[in-house]
């Protein structure tokens, strides 16, 4: 199977050889700091002009088609745009917390960043509590949207920001009892583990019905927890002219933009492992022919066309759903969701003591 490792495994022998272990240990932690950095820019042009772009496809329209070949250098326009744009901070903010708000979900983007395996053994922290890390470190991300909304003085961004916090709350329980549900199976909490279970079939068929039911719940938790619409309240421009983030500008605002489409892809790329094997190619039980073929294909390309495919679906939700209201939003967490959830994993530990998965 074709792996990113021995890049990595080069670069680690250069500098080991090169310079002293200390020395050495940190010029590979800044380069994994440049690489995480540059991979955030990619994404946030990369996503926003997919956004548009499938947006305009489910609508029947075009799309933007005027900056670039096809409208494709739209997003670079936006961040020229955003650049020099001047960053304003309203009279009577919190300046510290106003001015700080940003850069913490940008470091939480950062740190969720660690524990995913983009490649075969191409990974920053395989750490034995991933799954752990990413529930516990995720949950960070509700203090950024607060102090945004309670230092910038405007009761529009405070009541975006008290919303965001019981949504990213109540939505977390169930996201984290759907990955709970894997991990019983798994026996393991560590990304590289949970992985290679998946070698003769990726969880979401070989857990049978509560796995399928688990990805659904999973899907529909965390689209709420990024605050994508049709789980927006936090930013309903129809009631509170842009929620949480109404009084910044320039690159603080894009800032709280990029950080919800980088954990948009977190999200999804914690889905695609846990749920669809991550980087593992399409395997089927004991068919060696057919496993052999997909071995071929780069284990990069598995994950991010699996990543791809969920940010698809999750954009795909947006366009199709109309926003809730904040009680219909809170009732099918606390009503529905929850409770599913909590049956479903008894479900699913009776499946792994009894053997009955794949």
């Amino acid at each position: 199977m074709w792996s990113l490792s021995e890049i990595a495994h080069t670069i680690h022998e250069w500098l080991n050889t090169t310079f002293n272990s200390t020395l050495a240990t940190l010029i590979e932690m800044v380069v994994a700091g440049i690489a995480v950095i540059s991979l955030f820019a990619l994404l946030g042009l990369v996503l926003v002009i997919m956004e548009r772009k499938v947006s305009a496809w489910i609508q029947i329209r075009l799309g933007p088609n005027r900056v670039g070949p096809k409208g494709m250098l739209q997003s670079m326009a936006d961040t020229l745009k955003l650049l020099v744009k001047e960053g304003l901070t309203p009279n009577g903010a919190d300046q510290f917390l106003f001015n700080l708000a940003p850069f913490i979900a940008m470091i939480v983007a950062m740190l969720l960043m660690a524990p995913i395996a983009f490649a075969k053994d191409f990974q920053l922290w395989d750490l034995n509590i991933g799954v752990l890390y990413v529930s516990a470190v995720s949950s960070i991300m509700v203090i950024s949207i607060l102090m945004a909304g309670w230092s910038s003085n405007n009761k529009y961004s405070l009541m975006g920001a008290m919303r965001s916090g019981a949504q990213i709350v109540s939505y977390e329980l169930s996201a984290g009892l759907s990955l709970l549900s894997i991990v019983v199976l798994t026996g393991s909490l560590q990304v590289s583990e949970i992985i290679q279970s998946q070698s003769n079939g990726w969880w979401i068929f070989k857990g049978h019905i509560p796995a399928i039911i688990s990805f659904v719940i999973f899907m529909i938790a965390v689209t709420a927890e990024t605050n994508r619409a049709p789980f927006d309240l936090a930013e309903a421009e129809s009631e509170l002219t842009a929620g949480f983030h109404t009084e910044y500008s320039g690159m603080k605002f894009a800032l709280f933009f990029l950080a919800e489409y980088v954990n948009v892809f977190i999200v999804c790329a914690i889905g695609a492992t846990v749920f669809l094997g991550g980087w593992m190619p399409f395997h089927i039980g004991s068919w060696e022919g057919f496993n052999h073929i997909m071995d071929f294909i780069p284990s990069s390309i598995w994950f991010f066309g699996k990543t791809f495919f969920l940010i698809f679906m999750i954009m795909w939700f947006r366009w199709t759903f109309p926003r809730l209201r904040i009680d219909q939003l809170l009732n099918l967490e606390w009503k529905y969701l929850l409770p599913i959830s909590m049956v479903n994993i008894l479900l699913m530990t009776a499946i792994a003591i009894l053997g009955w998965h794949f």
